[in-house]
């Protein structure tokens, strides 16, 4: 860094003076557009049904969903992602309930779609929610067999295309399906359907709630290292949004958060491409946890978010976006 001086003559603290001259040469900035608003939904009616590992957060049945879209058209949240918990009895070895037209992601999608045009919809594509042994994808000798699952995420994308999904978010770290997924979407018509990537996803140990809620937690007799990547590496991190880039991803994205903020940065600076972060559901339960006066949760939970733009993140899958989307208006 150039020399800028010394003090007295430089008082780094004068532009800290005020809050209209902090507003001023902010550097990283957080508005409504920067969040995606994950829910998750459920069989059954009338049900509003709390998390109890992540407070606050709650599995809604799909006579719920079109007041919480309607929220996030009101407060301008751009898009909203949709997990599923399915029940135990729709599970199998295969997956096979991810490809049912009827299944909870496919009739919320077209409910939302019939009557609100204006908000972006992503689903996930993997197989954990929908298998009996929770892991992402088909097991053959207890070994995830990478082609076979292939095969049936390109099935799986192709059916939420076309019951109106925008973006596409494969999360299961399978080599190659991004090419696959994009070749099979653009020769069926869907080539304005959007791919996010979850190129840079680790095995990472703050992602026990979430598979509390879709049901995979009890299931999973193993881990996932064999195919989520090494949380001790970086520089494969590069690669895997480098094949997911040539083959065809629109933007990718960083899993776990905050854990991996240098993730971030690194991609954003070595790649042209959107990146974007997911603030996971154990990040949010150690937040929500360990802050319980409601006005500093807000700033401890705007903190963590503007960590995530400072680090160059264009946008935040959060289970807080409902919740600060008020503050940052």
């Amino acid at each position: 860094m150039k020399n800028i001086g010394s003090y007295p003559n430089v008082r780094l603290r004068r532009n800290r003076k005020a809050e209209w001259s902090r507003r001023l040469v902010s550097e990283s900035n957080l508005s409504p557009n920067d969040l995606i608003w994950p829910i998750f939904i459920r069989n059954g009616k009338n049900i509003k049904e709390p998390v109890k590992s992540m407070p606050g957060v709650f599995i809604y049945t799909l006579d719920q969903i079109e007041r919480l879209v309607e929220k996030a058209i009101r407060k301008r949240i751009p898009m909203i992602a949709l997990f599923p918990n399915t029940p135990n009895s729709k599970k199998n070895a295969k997956g096979s309930e991810a490809l049912n037209k009827n299944n909870l992601v496919c009739r919320a999608l077209r409910l939302i779609k019939k009557n609100y045009k204006e908000i972006g919809l992503m689903c996930d594509v993997a197989l954990d929610p929908y298998t009996n042994h929770g892991h992402d994808g088909i097991l053959k000798k207890n070994y995830v067999d990478n082609d076979e699952t292939v095969k049936v995420l390109v099935k799986q994308s192709l059916l939420q295309a076309e019951m109106g999904c925008d973006v596409i978010a494969p999360s299961d770290m399978m080599d190659g399906r991004i090419g696959e997924i994009r070749k099979a979407l653009d020769n069926n018509g869907f080539k304005l359907v959007q791919i996010l990537s979850y190129a840079v996803k680790y095995a990472s140990n703050f992602y026990g709630p979430f598979r509390d809620v879709v049901g995979s937690k009890k299931l999973l007799k193993s881990n996932k290292k064999d195919y989520q990547m090494d949380f001790s590496n970086y520089k494969e991190a590069l690669r895997e949004v480098a094949l997911d880039v040539s083959e065809g991803a629109d933007f990718v994205m960083v899993k776990p958060g905050m854990p991996y903020l240098d993730i971030i940065k690194l991609i954003k600076d070595n790649f042209k491409i959107p990146v974007f972060a997911y603030q996971v559901s154990g990040e949010y339960s150690l937040i929500m946890n360990g802050i319980k006066n409601k006005i500093l949760n807000e700033d401890a939970i705007y903190e963590s978010l503007i960590s995530f733009k400072r680090a160059g993140s264009n946008a935040i899958v959060t289970y807080f976006a409902d919740q600060i989307v008020d503050k940052l208006r």
